[in-house]
């Protein structure tokens, strides 16, 4: 016999209730600090607000200025690291001159800081905030015997090599204020520009300062770390950008091409300070060059002479000193 509709759809329903009784009970959402469900994971990561602005042009919001830098690729542990500073000259009077076509070849090549600043003036300030994280009470150009932790003792400990090469030096420990002549020819080496020498940890040890040469037959496998000195005209500080930038541009080229940089290594080129007093030392070119950084890029973040000391340390895993501890680093230039 024929079942009445209405019965049908009763017997539905209640076959309906004691399957869904039957079922396993499903797990309860997650429930989040408010008290509300929190939201199912997404298949794309949102972006971490820790990683710092968009990279670009100099940008409104930096990334704090003078705090370490977080997020983000990290930096590599880089197979030699070479520094190469010049002297005197304003971001502005290098970026887009005509006279330096090299240096804006790089530039536009490899990674540019648009927004890094030295730290003081004059000169011997800015390298001993590079090579110690302090300017170490120092606040002329004159000669000084500093008992003070450096850079070249932190890459000692940790069980690698580092050589200053600085153009027209005498070897043997120099601890003049000038040099000039000898086998790199003619040209004027000031020791106010090359830190090392200042530090009596290494003046006063002849098998420490003896990594302490001129440029002649400078190898950048030598050591994990090299520190070129250009002469006082070709750092531009006594000759014109167009001399310092053919200079770079008739050095750098079998840099790039040995091996030590070519197997995870890393060039840095920045200026001891600039013509104004932006930041203190005003704002300075410096170029980042690594087969792990990023091509054609440009970061407008604030970084200063600390930073770039920071980032050798983060990358070989160094203490950090002084003033580099509270600073960012350059991460946001490498992949």
């Amino acid at each position: 016999m024929a079942i009445p509709a209405r019965r049908r759809f009763a017997l539905a329903v209640l076959v309906t209730a004691l399957l869904a009784a039957c079922a396993p009970a499903s797990s309860p959402a997650s429930v989040g600090p408010s008290g509300l469900p929190s939201p199912a994971p997404s298949s794309s990561a949102a972006p971490d607000a820790s990683a710092g602005p968009t990279i670009g042009p100099p940008s409104p919001s930096p990334v704090a200025f003078g705090s370490p830098s977080s997020g983000g690729p990290a930096i590599p542990d880089f197979s030699h690291i070479t520094l190469i500073v010049f002297e005197n000259k304003e971001a502005s009077a290098v970026i887009g001159n005509s006279a330096a076509p090299y240096f804006n070849h790089l530039a536009s090549t490899y990674g540019l800081a648009t927004n890094e600043t030295a730290v003081g003036h004059p000169s011997q300030p800015n390298y001993l905030a590079l090579a110690s994280g302090s300017t170490d009470g120092v606040t002329d150009d004159g000669l000084h015997d500093l008992n003070e932790r450096s850079v070249f003792d932190e890459i000692e400990a940790s069980g690698r090599t580092w050589q200053v090469a600085a153009q027209n030096d005498h070897p043997g420990c120099f601890t003049g204020a000038l040099a000039s002549g000898g086998p790199d020819g003619p040209g004027t080496y000031a020791r106010k520009h090359n830190p090392a020498i200042s530090f009596t940890a290494i003046s006063r040890h002849p098998a420490r300062c003896a990594r302490i040469g001129d440029l002649h037959g400078f190898d950048p496998a030598a050591a994990a770390f090299s520190w070129v000195v250009p002469n006082l005209c070709n750092s531009m500080h006594d000759c014109s950008t167009a001399t310092g930038d053919a200079w770079l541009a008739s050095f750098l080229p079998a840099v790039l091409a040995n091996p030590a940089y070519q197997s995870n290594g890393l060039v840095l080129i920045t200026f001891d300070e600039g013509s104004t007093g932006v930041g203190g030392g005003g704002r300075v070119a410096t170029i980042v060059i690594s087969p792990l950084g990023k091509p054609a890029f440009r970061s407008g973040i604030a970084h200063d002479h600390y930073s770039l000391l920071h980032t050798i340390q983060v990358a070989w895993g160094l203490p950090c000193l002084a003033h580099a501890c509270a600073a960012n680093d350059l991460r946001e230039f490498f992949r």
